[in-house]
């Protein structure tokens, strides 16, 4: 389902991500690392929440499988095509 016209969800969410990214550079990273090596300490004892989390962002997170199949079991989609549009 499409976002309502006028939807501002995508500029509260670029706002937010401006914000944080100008904390970081004020304390010119060092909370930020202190952050990502209390990530790696979890996934080293072994907390699958930490494991995941470095999973997704090192290997990025794997593609939902989508299933679909109608009343007589016949499918529903024939292709699903990815774009990449700038």
């Amino acid at each position: 389902m499409a976002a309502p016209i006028g939807n501002q969800n995508a500029a509260k969410s670029r706002l937010f991500e401006q914000t944080l990214k100008r904390a970081i550079a004020q304390d010119d990273g060092a909370r930020l690392r202190k952050a990502a090596e209390q990530v790696l300490d979890k996934a080293a004892q072994g907390e699958p929440w930490a494991i995941g989390m470095l999973a997704d962002r090192l290997d990025g997170r794997p593609s939902q499988q989508i299933v679909g199949a109608g009343e007589e079991g016949e499918h529903l989609f024939s292709e699903i095509v990815r774009r990449i549009v700038k």
